[in-house]
């Protein structure tokens, strides 16, 4: 099959990080422009905006979208309408409604529609997965902490209406936590931390249950120093699992089944991959819809102003 080609559109910090070495270790998909009004990437061919690429670059068949997710809309509808598969960063959209219309828009023009959520792709989570599958679950614990200096440095998009605040890193809880647990869970209660200057969360406390009724906690923050903890806790059955480091370390009790460096979006560029091939969508909107469920139940308890 020839190379799919393809196009990035927001070069920031993760698109350079972790989509560029990416795309260049996967078979089957190749670089060929990206779209930014700033950033750009070395040897390859660089537009400002989308609308100018496909009007005068050269000949994709795919683009990456990795813009902040206020404009995700507009940008996917306008690629698939010109017939190029989609890719899209987490979260998919700014809003759980714009997301059916993307798959009517993306079925009409026979094209791949991705929801990417990598840390879906993290080597523990499908053992995770099988170890949990028929086993009776007592309680789970999630531990999410980042600092939002580190990883999101400046970027003052987060702080607005869909920008998501310490959602951003929170929702990659979520979709290891959906992909994982044998079955669905819903919110019963939020208290969702908002500094003083800003439109969204700087840390969240959120309580689900399932329909058995088990205890599933979740505790995220962005204010850590320090050490960066991103952990599931999960009591069973047959004894504690617990998935560490997004995703990169399992343990059962105290026996470390696996650990491993995680090569996530690696996996994000093989499974698009397969997708085009297969002439498939995959969209699994659940990890933003538990999003939308804590702006919806969740208590505003107001903290001090944040200062990058």
């Amino acid at each position: 099959m020839t190379a799919v080609r393809l196009a990035i559109v927001g070069f920031g910090k993760i698109a350079n990080s972790k989509h560029l070495p990416s795309v260049a270790g996967t078979p089957g998909i190749d670089l060929v422009a990206t779209a930014d009004p700033k950033a750009s990437a070395a040897g390859i061919a660089h537009f400002e905006t989308l609308d100018e690429m496909l009007d005068s670059g050269p000949k994709i068949d795919a683009v990456a979208l990795c813009t902040p997710p206020q404009t995700r809309f507009a940008l996917a509808a306008a690629a698939l309408r010109a017939g190029k598969h989609v890719l899209l960063e987490k979260p998919p959209a700014a809003t759980v409604s714009e997301l059916a219309p993307l798959l009517s828009i993306a079925s009409d023009a026979k094209r791949t529609l991705f929801a990417t959520w990598h840390s879906r792709f993290a080597p523990a989570v499908e053992p995770a997965r099988a170890f949990l599958a028929g086993r009776q679950i007592k309680s789970v614990d999630v531990v999410w902490k980042e600092d939002v200096r580190v990883w999101h440095p400046g970027q003052t998009w987060i702080w607005q209406p869909g920008g998501l605040g310490v959602f951003d890193p929170g929702i990659n809880a979520l979709s290891l936590l959906t992909r994982i647990l044998p079955r669905p869970f819903f919110l019963t209660k939020a208290d969702l931390s908002f500094p003083a200057n800003c439109q969204t969360p700087i840390a969240a406390d959120l309580a689900f249950t399932d329909a058995t009724g088990v205890r599933i906690q979740a505790d995220f923050d962005w204010r850590l120093t320090g050490p960066q903890t991103r952990e599931v806790h999960i009591e069973t059955d047959a004894g504690r699992l617990t998935v560490a480091d997004s995703g990169g370390r399992l343990v059962h009790d105290d026996r470390t089944l696996l650990d491993e460096t995680r090569y996530e979006y690696l996996g994000i560029y093989r499974n698009f991959v397969e997708l085009i091939a297969s002439g498939t969508s995959d969209f699994d909107l659940s990890p933003l819809v538990h999003v939308a469920d804590a702006f919806m139940l969740g208590r505003r308890v107001s903290v001090e102003a944040f200062s990058d």
